[in-house]
């Protein structure tokens, strides 16, 4: 051994030294490389693991209920009415099948072709995965007569699997306890969350009942807060959902269900008279916000489709220019869904499919789908395509808007909104920007900023609905053009008139501040809006975030406190005693530069809320109903939640 070896081997650093963190412990140190964060995304993600398995064996043909239940302490319990998880000796391991099943990464029967054509999940971590982030959770199983049990702390099992009786049922039911030393931000589970996917899973796998139970508080009845999922129509009830808050152009939902090339290809569309394009995609059950050859291949069969009829139909003829891709979509609302076995993942966040033979497996079924419905539904055909001829036409009108913002976003510092007071700072990941509501309000922000980081750009007043707006409308809005010029972003092309140019952006932190009133949160909801369908990327890159300025300055004395909601201004009252001096802030302006930035701008004690988007269909939805021009959904919205709304006098 040479005297260089002896030295390090002296030093402690030997083949003993090189840390091999098996399965479980790897899941342990490193969990956001398998369930994307330890925040309330990857607490919710534990669930649809679980829930994974049972769709599986719904894929299978083997399962039709499956029951979620949020447990009074948080827990959760899933419980199918499939096989059962094997039980039996797996000969490699020597063990119960059911414990490599919970314990092993990467086992389980989806990576069997023989049990399962195509399974869910993304990563294929499964139930071990949420077992080694659990502090506790317990599997029994109902399979031939038996039933099975075995419990598990941390990831490690407790007993052997044992027989504790006997049933007629069968089926797995699996309670975890997410463990609280890595999910140290929040333990608690969203019922709107759990919902939406639950919702999105029944549509996406019809014939099967899902039912989400949670039983946290019981209602005046005595009952538990609940509801069941069922779909007997699939994507076109999806459809119908999506699309229950916009006026339909049309009264059917033009649909399409079989297998193209040995891939299983479900679609449904309808035209709206909005503006917008919301198109979704779904793998395995896994929503593709990142598109894919699935998506490419959708467009390409309605551009080809839809333009073929238009050409043959004659109602071109006068057009002076050619139709785009992007006219064929607007108004458009749309679900792919395909099953593939082997499903192969691109893109930042792996959501993007690469797998290119199913572009023209969904080209080829998108393209019969129209042809059909196209000659069975002439009044609709020509309603479609007089839609597509005034988007042509409004397009044009949009792209010299466009331009007019690419000129002012391309030009020097001189060419930014003279209302931007920009920050010294030339590093993009350590600037961040305020969208002040208002000249007053911006004013003091300015005061009070760090000058070397921190840019303010005051609007004035609401800007533009969206959601209402056509797009060369949008385009042509000062405000609007103010954002877009301020940010330095660029638009795309044409073809894809949504993606952006994310290169240049100016400033990694984007905050809206608004007045803690009712008209500060629809200034923010417009802002909001106006991001979600103009500015995605932003959203979905972290960059977007929310200040959040108190509501009360409570002072007795010489001392003073914030306070952002009312029970923390009632304890505060309390603890100074009582008669304690109480102001209201009804906006931004009403504070002086220092309290400001002590509260809502300094990052050592500020609190930023990040705006991320959990369920892209759900995020929709809300903002057609919230923001777009049909009422009853909206009062109906309201009716709901005004037990939550603070209504300021």
């Amino acid at each position: 051994m040479s005297e260089a070896n002896e030295d390090l081997n002296k030093q402690g650093y030997s083949a003993d030294s090189i840390q091999a963190l098996e399965g479980m412990e790897h899941v342990r140190m490193r969990p956001s490389m398998y369930i994307g964060d330890v925040g309330v995304r990857g607490l919710h993600h534990l669930v649809y693991e679980v829930v994974d398995n049972s769709i599986d064996e719904a894929l299978a043909g083997h399962c039709n209920n499956i029951t979620v239940t949020i447990n009074e302490d948080n827990s959760i319990t899933t419980e199918d009415d499939g096989r059962g998880i094997p039980v039996d000796l797996h000969k490699k391991e020597g063990v119960s099948a059911l414990e490599v099943v919970m314990t092993k990464i990467g086992a389980g029967g989806k990576f069997d072709k023989d049990s399962y054509k195509v399974s869910g999940g993304l990563h294929g971590v499964g139930v071990s995965c949420v077992n080694a982030l659990s502090e506790h959770l317990k599997a029994t199983v109902y399979r031939n007569g038996q039933i099975w049990e075995q419990e598990y702390e941390r990831g490690k099992a407790l007993y052997p699997v044992k027989s504790i009786g006997e049933t007629d049922k069968r089926g797995t039911i699996v309670t975890f306890k997410p463990d609280p030393t890595i999910f140290q931000q929040t333990l608690e589970y969203s019922y709107d969350t759990l919902a939406s996917r639950l919702r999105e899973l029944a549509f996406l796998n019809k014939g099967i009942t899902v039912h989400l139970i949670d039983r946290r508080g019981k209602k005046e009845d005595g009952s538990f807060e609940g509801e069941t999922f069922h779909s007997d129509e699939g994507l076109t009830e999806f459809v119908k959902y999506l699309d229950a808050t916009r006026e339909p152009l049309m009264q059917d939902v033009i649909a399409f269900e079989g297998e193209k090339n040995g891939i299983p290809v479900e679609v449904a569309m309808v035209y709206n008279t909005s503006y917008a394009e919301n198109l979704h995609s779904y793998v395995n059950n896994i929503n593709t916000h990142e598109g894919g050859t699935h998506l490419s291949g959708f467009r390409r069969g309605l551009t080809h489709t839809l333009k073929k009829y238009a050409d043959e139909s004659g109602m071109l003829d006068k057009l002076k220019f050619d139709i785009s891709g992007d006219d064929f979509r607007e108004g458009l609302t749309a679900i792919v869904s395909v099953k593939v076995a082997e499903p192969q993942f691109e893109g930042q966040t792996k959501t993007k499919l690469g797998n290119r033979e199913v572009s023209a497996s969904v080209s080829q079924a998108v393209s019969e789908m129209l042809t059909d419905y196209l000659e069975e539904h002439p009044d609709d055909a020509k309603t479609i395509v007089q839609k597509v001829i005034l988007a042509a036409q409004a397009r044009h009108a949009a792209q010299k808007a466009r331009e007019m913002v690419q000129r002012k976003t391309a030009m020097s510092i001189g060419g930014l909104p003279g209302k931007l007071s920009d920050c010294s700072e030339q590093d993009p990941t350590k600037c961040e920007v305020f969208l002040v509501e208002g000249d007053s309000a911006g004013g003091t922000a300015k005061q009070g900023r760090d000058r070397n980081f921190q840019a303010i750009l005051p609007l004035r007043g609401k800007i533009l609905n969206v959601e209402k707006a056509m797009q060369h409308k949008v385009f042509e809005n000062e405000e609007i053009k103010n954002i877009f010029t301020a940010l330095g972003v660029t638009i795309g092309t044409e073809e894809d008139s949504k993606a952006l140019n994310l290169s240049k952006l100016r400033y990694h932190k984007i905050v809206i501040m608004c007045d803690a009133d009712i008209d500060g949160s629809h200034i923010a909801t417009l802002i909001l809006t106006f991001f979600f369908r103009y500015m995605k990327e932003l959203i979905e890159n972290g960059h977007v975030y929310i200040a959040t300025p108190p509501l009360y300055l409570i002072k007795k004395g010489a001392k003073k406190q914030y306070a952002w909601n009312d029970k923390e201004r009632d304890r505060i009252v309390e603890e100074m005693g009582g008669s304690a001096g109480i102001q209201r802030y009804k906006g931004l302006g009403e504070m002086n530069a220092e309290q400001l930035w002590d509260t809502t701008m300094n990052p050592e004690f500020r609190t930023l809320r990040l705006v991320q988007i959990d369920n892209g269909t759900e995020a929709d939805r809300i903002f057609s109903m919230l923001m777009g021009d049909e009422v009853p959904p909206r009062r109906d919205f309201i009716e709901k939640n005004a037990v939550y709304a603070n209504i300021d006098a």
